[in-house]
């Protein structure tokens, strides 16, 4: 009973938001004019139509139960008139008007559908890039594999098996009160076959202990398929995305001989997928074994059941006939969780992807609030860093800037062995990095950029690549040309069209570049490289540094870097020097004359 308490408290809190969400939307329904309401409205009543389609679709059914009845009993007294009467005046106006609702339902569900996975891809992915907890979530501890899958896939299935569920979920009980009432009043007057006891509504009570019997043998087979689709969705993902990374990296595990290594890891991962699914298919056959035969069963047992009293003369044809439609339905809508059991399990593994992702989403945003590190503007042109203190997601300390200023149009170059803490740095001034504590405060409006080692390229255009992260159109093309021509890429000036896969079509070299001409197109008043031109040939990087000097003669230059000849390029040199407790602090040491 606490399972299914918390697997409903899980379902009540992935849906709640959107049917009670205040956005406001546009919606037209011909032919009238196009309107402005709330989502949660629009929702409300859709799924109130939806709803009250299905009822009177069981109303038809209870109509068509007693057409059924009278026309067994026109069959069996041979009366013509009556049986084409019904047919006619009964069946085909009530069949008519069932199947148009149907397709009304069907459209509208449709509809509800669409809207409601797009309201909550849109919420989840808001939520996954606000604030940076999609940076914050690797700490998080959380299970937090593959988002792209719980936002791709799992909305899209929640929505629909929520609806679906729903659905059926109210048709059976509605079914149930339905043909219960025309059970017990058929059997009111029944004996328990072969005795003279009499218990009134006994069909009901034999469809109840029936139902409830082979619920719970079905549960008790089926309930591991909870755990194994769970487990299937997360290895499916894990090897979908093993393949996308191998594409990525194309190029790193050629050079490098790998395709063995990669051979052996997906066969690897395969081979997990493959063996979970075995087991799917071993606990479905039991499933499958037990339900068929019931479902199998199900079609003789009213029948059975009912024809003591048919024989007896105690009810005509069209009374047993519609005593053994009444019964099944009685039976069938007890036996939802039967019908169901495989979507149900999928469905709490669904449920479960969505709320374990909720759960590491709050804890990134929880991590950024609860961080002693803050990131505020301040007046005054200069960058300040004070009290500050770095840490590693594990808690150890690794470097510290007690008292700092880097001051506007000063170019500085941090410097220091790798793992000292320079890229953490920068992360701590960007604002991304949750771990540590002290304060950094910024120039207040002041736009800084940070061009990291190996740059982000977006599917797309070439255009939206170079503009990245402006909007394609804030640039015109002779802008986006003239800075490729200036970062040395003039042979990509005439593709600006082109979609590629730009991040394998590109060298580390060639992005490097373009995330110059991204800087040369921003113009912020602060550029942080963080070893941005170490994938270029001297000569390069000395030409880029002085193009950069030239053309962005306001923006303060603060880069990271290893090769001593970067200091001709900078007016100011900080080392990251380790102090006797292994933490590291920057330094003030001579630097030579930045070239111009």
């Amino acid at each position: 009973m606490h399972g299914l308490k918390q697997a409903l408290l899980q379902i009540w809190r992935l849906t709640y938001p959107y049917y009670t969400t205040r956005e406001t939307t546009e919606v037209r329904l011909w032919p009238l004019p196009a309107i402005r309401m709330q989502e949660r409205w629009i929702a409300l009543l859709m799924a109130a139509t939806v709803i009250g389609i299905e009822f009177a679709q069981v109303a038809i059914n209870v109509r068509l139960s007693y057409f059924n009845r009278d026309w067994f009993n026109a069959i069996q007294g041979k009366d013509a008139a009556a049986f084409w009467s019904l047919l006619f005046s009964v069946f085909c106006v009530w069949a008519a008007v069932y199947v148009a609702s149907a397709i009304i339902q069907y459209v509208i569900q449709s509809f509800l559908r669409i809207r409601w996975r797009a309201w909550m891809t849109r919420h989840y992915v808001d939520r996954w890039l606000g604030g940076d907890a999609h940076y914050r979530m690797g700490f998080s501890g959380a299970q937090t594999d593959n988002p792209d899958q719980r936002i791709a896939d799992d909305i899209d299935q929640f929505t629909q098996t929520t609806q679906s569920l729903a659905i059926s979920f109210l048709s059976a009980a509605s079914n149930l009160i339905s043909f219960s009432v025309i059970l017990w009043n058929i059997s009111a007057s029944f004996t328990v076959p072969g005795t003279d006891w009499h218990v009134p509504g006994f069909l009901v009570w034999g469809a109840l202990i029936y139902s409830g019997l082979v619920t719970w043998i079905t549960h008790r087979i089926g309930r591991p398929l909870i755990r194994l689709n769970f487990e299937q969705q997360r290895r499916e993902a894990d090897f979908r995305f093993s393949l996308a990374r191998l594409r990525e990296y194309g190029e790193q595990v050629a050079l490098l001989g790998g395709a063995e290594a990669e051979k052996a890891s997906l066969r690897g991962r395969f081979g997990a997928l493959i063996a979970n699914f075995y087991a799917i298919v071993d606990r479905r056959k039991k499933l499958a074994a037990f339900t068929t035969s019931y479902q199998q069963v199900n079609v003789v047992i009213p029948y059975i059941l009912v024809a003591p009293y048919y024989f007896a003369g105690q009810i005509p044809l069209g009374v047993m006939t519609q005593t053994a439609g009444a019964f099944a339905r009685v039976e069938s809508t007890m036996s939802f969780f039967i019908t169901f059991y495989v979507t149900l399990a999928d469905y709490k593994a669904q449920v479960d992807r969505l709320t374990t992702f909720d759960a590491s989403m709050e804890r990134a945003v929880a991590m950024g609030a609860q961080s002693r590190l803050r990131v505020a503007p301040r007046d005054g042109g200069a960058l300040h860093l004070s009290g500050l203190g770095l840490d590693l997601p594990d808690g150890r300390r690794i470097a510290e800037a007690q008292d700092l200023t880097l001051r506007p149009g000063e170019t500085t170059l941090l410097t220091g062995p790798s793992g000292s803490g320079k890229s953490t740095l920068f992360r701590a001034i960007a604002g991304i990095w949750p771990f540590g504590e002290g304060e950094v405060a910024t120039p207040a409006g002041a736009r800084l950029m940070l061009l990291p080692q190996r740059p982000y390229l977006p599917m797309g255009s070439l255009r939206s690549a170079a503009t990245y992260p402006d909007a394609s159109g804030r640039h015109d093309d002779a802008a986006i040309r003239e800075a490729l021509e200036a970062a040395r890429l003039p042979h990509l000036a005439g593709r600006l069209d082109e979609d590629a896969p730009w991040a394998q079509t590109l060298s580390l070299g060639e992005q490097q570049r373009l995330a110059i001409a991204r800087a040369l197109l921003a113009k912020p008043d602060w550029l942080f490289l963080d070893e941005a031109t170490a994938a270029l040939d001297e000569p390069t990087e000395a030409a880029l540094y002085r193009m950069l000097r030239q053309r962005l003669p306001d923006t303060t230059l603060v880069s990271i870097g290893h090769r001593s000849t970067l200091g001709a390029f900078h007016e100011r040199r900080l080392d990251m020097t380790p102090r006797e407790d292994g933490r590291f602090v920057p330094t003030d040491v001579r630097a030579p004359v930045a070239a111009q």
